[in-house]
């Protein structure tokens, strides 16, 4: 692996030329392979993982993996039973654990695809709202398709700026700033990080991460924790950037408590408290973080929160299709019936006037005349009554058919109408029968598109 001599002399001299030499060297190693259960629908102590290769020690619902499975064709993936994340990423579990005690209003920045929101959501107290934002378009729709799949109704996706948070009047007890970075730390899963490196590239990224955190800093509570993260080495986008935060816009440095034996690696450059997951030292991917408080009362944003207007909606409609009425529905424009909880709805319905909200809640189906196609963020909400529609078990290959977007023919029997399918007990979509034949209701731009039709079994958890 050949590395540019500009990033190669500055490395060098930052990590000094042992630990450089350790760095360089488990670049060219396979990377480790990692996934997550998602404990709303997957309890580590309910299943089993053949490809088990030790649990990630700083997240409680972390393992390894002997090997890289094709998670493509394992119809749990796709039904938000695990994801697939890199175990240094995972450390956010720890950080919330220890600093979040109570229910809180967090806001993930710059959060496609998803990973570190999932994992933020499965280590929140009950109660918890968050937001998971992510500016560019295509990335945000990624993002919206694997936090349906997760299932967690607490949560809103959002398509916007930080500036356009800073004017919608929302406040954050939490902000996660996983920043868009120069990516040094995915050299070896990306040759194209590699190519696109320059010092011009790190000085734009270090300028770009200080924009997003001055355009959001507003936004942040005073005494809330702001989690800065990258995943790159160099000093100038993480210990510099860092310490920029804490002086510039007023911040203490938090600390947390971690374990010898997980070799994360603190500050290159000074005493302050910061965590450094480095290939051939820590189990896992180049990754960066930091945990600071806002200290300052600072200025709030100039728009006000207010009550929004609701529109009635026929709840007749949908009545049974959760497993409880702590819900309030609202209609889109595009005739979506979304579900939210009861408790936030009015930070919803206020977030949604300033906002480019692109999901909350569950999304209950798509009205039409007396009926409801339903939607399916209700099928992989952990929500869902489950009982209420007719269902179909499907073995894996009628699964992956499914998740193809290929017709799958129903049991004779079957009643008209919606029926959810399942494989191995987890919904993963619905049917519409329709007599003599199904049609597939599984949304055309999240199917699988390789028409490879795998011999062996990819069952990554049973």
């Amino acid at each position: 692996m050949n590395f540019p001599a500009d990033f190669e002399q500055y490395t060098r001299q930052l990590m000094g030329p042992e630990l450089y030499q350790t760095v360089v060297s488990a670049l060219t190693d396979e990377p480790p392979v990692s996934i997550r259960l998602n404990p709303f629908k997957c309890r580590m102590e309910d299943v089993r993982i053949p490809l088990a290769d030790g649990r990630v020690p700083w997240c409680n619902t972390g393992v390894y993996l002997r090997q890289r499975p094709n998670f493509t064709f394992d119809p749990l993936m796709h039904a938000g039973a695990y994801y697939v994340q890199d175990a240094s990423s995972m450390f956010l579990h720890r950080v919330i654990r220890q600093y979040v005690v109570d229910p809180v209003m967090m806001l993930d920045l710059c959060a496609a695809p998803g990973g570190k929101s999932t994992c933020a959501l499965a280590a929140l107290p009950v109660g918890s709202v968050l937001f998971c934002n992510e500016p560019v378009r295509n990335r945000a729709q990624i993002l919206r398709e694997n936090i349906v799949k997760f299932g967690h109704p607490d949560v809103v996706v959002t398509n916007n700026y930080a500036r356009d948070y800073q004017r919608s009047g929302l406040m954050f007890d939490v902000v996660l700033a996983d920043v868009p970075c120069s990516g040094e730390g995915m050299f070896r899963k990306d040759a194209g990080a590699i190519a696109e490196w320059s010092p011009a590239n790190v000085a734009h990224c270090r300028r770009l991460q200080r924009e997003i955190v001055s355009d959001i800093w507003p936004c942040l509570k005073p005494g809330g924790l702001l989690i800065y993260s990258t995943c790159t080495f160099n000093a100038c986008e993480n210990e510099e950037n860092a310490a920029w935060i804490a002086a510039e816009l007023g911040a203490e440095f938090l600390s947390v408590d971690t374990e010898q034996a997980w070799n994360i690696t603190g500050s290159l450059v000074d005493e302050k408290p910061a965590y450094r997951f480095l290939p051939g030292r820590s189990r896992g991917e180049g990754f960066c973080l930091f945990i600071l408080r806002k200290t300052t009362n600072g200025f709030s944003p100039c728009k006000k929160h207010q009550i929004a207007r609701r529109k009635a909606v026929n709840c007749s409609l949908i009545n049974g299709l959760l497993q409880s009425d702590v819900y309030e529905v609202a209609q889109r424009s595009d005739n979506e019936l979304v579900a939210i909880p009861r408790r936030w709805a009015d930070l919803y319905f206020s977030a949604a006037q300033s906002l480019h909200v692109i999901h909350a809640g569950i999304t209950l189906g798509i009205q039409k005349g007396k009926d409801v196609i339903p939607h399916i963020s209700l099928a992989f909400s952990t929500a869902l009554n489950a009982d209420f529609f007719p269902q179909v078990a499907l073995d894996d290959a009628q699964a992956i058919c499914f998740l193809r977007k290929e017709a799958v023919g129903l049991p004779a029997k079957t009643p008209r109408g919606a029926v959810l399918l399942t494989c191995r007990g987890r919904p993963i979509g619905f049917e519409k029968n329709v007599g003599q034949r199904a049609n597939n209701l599984y949304p055309n731009e999240w199917k699988i598109k390789s028409s490879h039709i795998p011999q062996d079994n990819h069952n990554v958890i049973t």
